[in-house]
């Protein structure tokens, strides 16, 4: 798709825009892996669960991976396939809904596996323990499972001499954004750490962070660590989940300036927020692209972004432009599918971005457009 059919007034602002064209190019990479690798790779909905793109994503996929019972829920009636899921941890009402809709569920701790074992394994459901690897591979502390002190996965030590009686496999996540060397450092610790266990398993799961449908991203040397792994332990099915890379540069998020306004330089106010409609510009941080937008000072016209709510840091660094943007003008926000749609809020009541595909066909077509019930309905 041309990025330039993204200024069509076809397309609501704000509005987030998938290309479906795109998104079909990284499941069939994905689909490509997995007949290679001799692995099976299923949708983190925590990264994208826009669901009107879930025929397509079923064609190339093998099921979803959920973190409670509403994505649980979802993936089941929506996509199918094998459903997975982990959480920090459940509650009894959550194991009850949960068992029905998933065919592979992981434990956080040893005690939350005691204690719902005979009900998981009356049910049929394949049990897991996530472990932690102790590998550290994100750069951001606030996306490092393996960090010191994290909540998230056993270790090592922890594990030793427990009765594992009745665990399948186990689930590891320590990636974000990751490329294929961070992942072959991560099997080898796992390896190193957990490698006893390893034979008398059935599967193997090393989460998402793969950004293998990146342009950087070393596929070849993926599949031949993923292959190498194995040949060593031929008994273990291993799957992936990524997340951002189903939906990597698969889209963007449309809106307007609606006002400049002067305090000391121009400060450009679009009709939608930072932190609502697009958090981890704001939490990781992170600048966004723009289409046609240059670095600060790189072009002569320059303006900071502001959001539409009343957060006094919803605001975004500043970007250059080859002529003075006005009200109406519009801004793409490139790249704003994974980790973005399924963050968003109703702060302040402003405007949600509605939701649209730009098909194969070159047609766009509004799938979704949110309205007050929308915002009313979160809250009574």
């Amino acid at each position: 798709m041309e990025k330039s059919k993204m200024l069509s007034k076809d397309i609501p602002s704000p509005c987030y825009v998938c290309d479906e064209a795109k998104l079909e190019a990284n499941l069939k990479l994905m689909a490509e892996i997995q007949a290679r690798a001799e692995v099976e790779i299923i949708l983190a909905l925590k990264g994208f669960s826009m669901w009107s793109t879930f025929p397509l994503i079923k064609q190339y996929l093998k099921g979803a991976t959920s973190s409670g019972v509403w994505e649980a829920r979802l993936a089941r009636e929506e996509l199918g396939g094998d459903v997975h899921v982990f959480s920090p941890a459940y509650k009894q009402q959550d194991i009850d809904q949960l068992l029905p809709l998933v065919d592979h569920i992981s434990f956080n701790s040893l005690s939350q596996w005691l204690a719902f074992k005979q009900q998981v394994l009356a049910a049929g459901v394949s049990p897991g323990l996530r472990i932690n690897p102790e590998n550290q591979e994100a750069d951001t502390p606030l996306y490092d499972p393996c960090a010191p002190g994290s909540r998230l996965g056993i270790l090592a030590k922890d594990i030793d001499g427990a009765d594992l009686s009745g665990i399948e496999g186990f689930h590891c996540h320590n990636l974000c954004e990751c490329d294929s060397y961070a992942a072959q450092r991560t099997l080898n610790a796992i390896d190193e750490k957990f490698g006893k266990y390893l034979n008398t398993l059935k599967w193997l799961n090393i989460g998402g962070g793969h950004l293998m449908t990146s342009d950087s991203y070393d596929v070849e040397h993926l599949i031949s660590v993923l292959r190498a792994f194995k040949n060593k332990y031929p008994n273990l099915h291993i799957i992936l989940e990524p997340g951002s890379a189903v939906a990597w540069q698969c889209g963007d998020l449309v809106c307007e300036v609606v006002d400049i306004v002067e305090n000391d330089e121009q400060i450009a106010i679009l009709d939608i927020s930072a932190t609502a409609h697009m958090p981890d510009v704001l939490e990781m941080p992170y600048r966004p692209k723009v289409l046609g937008a240059g670095e600060d000072g790189e072009k002569p016209f320059v303006y900071r972004f502001g959001g539409n709510s009343c957060l006094a840091g919803d605001v975004i660094e500043r970007y250059s432009f080859d002529t003075p943007l006005k009200p109406g003008a519009r801004i793409v926000f490139e790249d704003m599918l994974h980790y973005t749609m399924v963050k968003t809020t109703f702060f302040n009541g402003v405007q949600h971005p509605a939701i649209g595909i730009y098909r194969k066909s070159g047609k766009f077509e509004l799938v979704k457009k949110f309205d007050y019930t929308d915002f009313k309905s979160r809250l009574s």
